[in-house]
């Protein structure tokens, strides 16, 4: 009976201890960078000696970003940044890594990443290369290269955008004729995004040693030189020299070795104007309208601490959520929904006409936000409402409580397809084909206004907090789970009122501007941007092909 009682105090006494020694560590690593930095000779010491590079270094000097000559933001020549410390608000390399581990991964390699996490922070997570190794193995290992492409160019963007610095940006890489960026983390994160969006002539940072099994490769996690990148940026005997370094004061020991000695100048960003330095939407480098992955939030060591422990209970909140669509009336869902935790808004509901000598049914116009868009629908009307699909996981089509009908994308089988169901009564369409998750509108297709003439919008628009409900390379019969696993899912429902006649086709509109009027109320009544991009454009972007499934 002993041993149970003196467990847990010799397990906490060890834990104490060894959070006693890692900060003591830490602590000492940096005090040492600190005297090992103000020892250093002056920059043309640490040179390759080279005319070049003495007569440049000689007259380098670090000043803050804060106070910018403008001089320097004139853009007149070649300025080298530190991509991760500078160019971006945040200095911490781990959420990037665990988008990585996560949404290239898998959950259980976001699992062990997180539990990695103290031996990270001991070994310094900012500045030690150490602790990039360490995230870099656990992250990459056994990671097919295609992986981890995919995860650069459909979820890291969203994220690296959010977190661009408005100084950096705008008053010294904007301007500048070159623009060179270097990282500490490997260059796979982040080189796709700073070439597309930044258009960035050079990355330099760590490539990931690669190994050959069968007829696929994979990464080893371990991570090897950048010589190759440094005479890019640098040319083949290093004479090059920039005009303008910019590094963060966190950033780490590699990045300030390779990027302060080749700088005329050089400006140091300080965390204390992180928070009022962020980049506001109107002014990204390219518009933010497709993005993919599952989580909805920047996975900092807390965030994902907190998210895998809330993960199982909002497993049961999902399954119970379903299950009150499917099983409950319609009269009561309402309710039961609210005590679960759904925010259900709607608004503009009108009360239905009487039949008259009403032909056919009512054509819901809706925007597409998630695959749960027509249940939304049908709980606001407190009726059933047939939808029309154009991919649908057999799981989530075996469930849903409504009656779902696949198009075939045969223009003239689909138009058939409509009409007869228009004739049976009202009908739900999202003329998208495909959900956003941005505030954007894609292309309407018009087949549905060449259809029917007694149309109403319907705008419709889903919030999440921690994981996305949509995806375009992922399990999409996870959607729905997903979207009921976050903590407190929000949905807006809002019906505009039947088109007018004028704007119809029997008004003498053709089908195409009929569903360019929708698409611009619906616009309006959300706030959203209209685009000409399709499905395809997206599919394309996010997962490399057209977004059909052949048969």
């Amino acid at each position: 009976m002993v041993f149970p009682a003196v467990l847990p105090k010799v397990a906490a006494r060890w834990l104490f201890t060894f959070y006693r020694a890692a900060r003591k560590l830490r602590r000492h690593a940096f005090q040492l960078y600190n005297r090992n930095a103000a020892a250093k000779p002056s920059p043309s010491a640490a040179v390759p000696q080279q005319p070049g590079h003495a007569a440049a270094a000689a007259t380098a000097r670090q000043q803050s970003a804060a106070a910018i000559p403008d001089a320097a933001a004139g853009g007149t020549g070649t300025v080298v940044c530190d991509a991760h410390g500078a160019l971006l608000r945040s200095t911490a390399l781990f959420p990037y890594f665990m988008l990585v581990a996560f949404e290239g991964g898998s959950l259980l390699r976001a699992a062990l990443l997180l539990c990695a996490f103290p031996l990270v922070w001991a070994l310094g997570e900012r500045r030690g290369a150490a602790a990039i190794r360490v995230m870099a193995f656990v992250t990459f290992a056994g990671l097919a290269p295609g992986d981890a492409d995919l995860v650069a160019r459909a979820v890291l963007p969203k994220h690296y955008l959010e977190q661009l610095d408005a100084l950096v940006y705008e008053r010294l890489w904007l301007p500048a004729r070159r623009k060179v960026a270097v990282t500490a983390a490997p260059r796979v994160m982040s080189e796709w995004f700073l070439r597309e969006y930044l258009a960035a002539d050079a990355v330099v940072g760590p490539e990931l040693h690669q190994v050959a099994v069968g007829r696929r490769r994979y990464f080893t996690g371990l991570l090897l030189g950048r010589d190759v990148q440094q005479e890019e940026a640098f040319g083949a005997k290093g004479c090059a020299v920039a005009d303008v370094g910019v590094v963060s004061s966190c950033s780490s020991n590699l990045v300030d070795q390779l990027l302060v000695p080749y700088c005329k100048e050089v400006y140091v960003v300080s965390r204390e104007s992180r928070e009022s330095a962020k980049l506001p939407r109107d002014k990204y480098p390219k518009p933010l309208i497709f993005h993919d992955g599952r989580l909805a939030f920047l996975p900092t060591q807390a965030a994902m601490l907190a998210f895998f422990l809330f993960l199982p209970l909002g497993v049961i909140l999902s399954v119970i959520r379903i299950n009150i669509g499917i099983v409950l009336p319609y009269k009561i869902n309402f309710v039961a929904a609210a005590i679960f935790g759904i925010r259900f808004r709607t608004s503009g509901l009108r009360a239905p006409p009487a039949d008259g000598e009403r032909r056919r049914g009512v054509l819901y116009v809706c925007t597409h936000r998630t695959l749960v868009d027509p249940i939304m629908l049908t709980t606001a009307l407190q009726k059933p409402v047939p939808a029309l699909t154009y991919s649908l996981s057999r799981l989530s089509e075996a469930i849903a409580p409504i009656k779902t009908v696949r198009l075939t994308r045969d223009r003239a089988r689909d138009a058939e397809t409509m009409s007869r169901l228009l004739r049976q009564g009202d009908l739900a369409v999202c003329p998208e084909g495909t959900t956003c998750r941005e505030p954007y509108l894609l292309r309407f297709s018009p087949l549905f206004a060449e259809l029917a003439d007694d149309m109403e919008p319907v705008a419709l628009d889903a919030q999440v907090t921690a994981l996305y409900g949509t995806t375009a390379s992922g399990h999409k019969w996870l959607d729905p789970v997903a979207f009921f696993a976050n903590p407190v899912p929000s949905y807006r429902v809002e019906f505009l009122g039947a088109v007018p006649r004028e704007w119809t086709r029997a008004g003498g509109r053709t089908g195409v501007e009929v569903a360019n009027w929708v698409q611009r109320r619906l616009g309006e009544a959300l706030g959203f941007e209209c685009t000409g991009l399709t499905r395809r454009d997206k599919y394309m972007m996010l997962a490399g092909n057209d977004g059909v499934v052949a048969k």
